[in-house]
């Protein structure tokens, strides 16, 4: 769990990679899921993030950086560590804890359904505010433990519980 190998979670006490194998012409191939709109999208979100929080707010943001959930060990896609967290942990190799804010982009080999066990599983190991990203549909879901919102095209999502007050038009995050 201190140094987990990149591209794996700890997941029901083993070692798995975190993008499953997925089925190309009927037949099942790895994959590490990660496609080029997967990838800028994540780039994208981290420098909002970062841009954001630079002007507002101090602490740190990271891409597929290692947690400890109640459960298991997860490197969510992009993630928001505040700046009491970042005193307290910013050294560590591997985060306690979920993070505050999280976002995880779904790959077209991801299942809904495991996307948002993830989702809550950060929400009961610490974590405030989790958002997915679905590039396919061209949905944003943010999840916090009272809420769930989605936004598509010609809308704006929003932080509602960290990093507060940052927005983002849908259009320009998964363009």
């Amino acid at each position: 769990m201190q140094n987990p190998p990149k591209g794996k979670e700890w997941v029901d006490g083993k070692l798995v990679d975190k993008h499953p194998l997925v089925w190309v012409d009927g037949e099942q191939v790895e994959s590490d899921g990660m496609t080029l709109k997967h990838s800028r999208i994540q780039a994208r979100l981290a420098t909002f993030w970062k841009n954001y929080k630079d002007g507002h707010e101090p602490g740190e943001v990271y891409t597929e950086a290692p947690c400890r959930t109640n459960k298991q060990g997860r490197s969510p896609d992009v993630a928001y560590l505040t700046p009491e967290l970042v005193a307290q942990y910013g050294n560590a190799n591997v985060l306690p804890q979920s993070f505050p804010l999280s976002a995880e982009i779904v790959s077209p080999n991801d299942f809904a359904e495991d996307v948002i066990a993830k989702a809550k599983e950060y929400l009961e190991s610490g974590g405030k505010e989790v958002w997915l990203a679905f590039p396919e549909n061209q949905w944003v879901i943010v999840v916090t433990e009272t809420s769930r919102q989605v936004f598509t095209l010609g809308e704006t999502v929003s932080t509602q519980k960290v990093l507060s007050g940052f927005n983002v038009s849908v259009d320009e995050l998964l363009a």
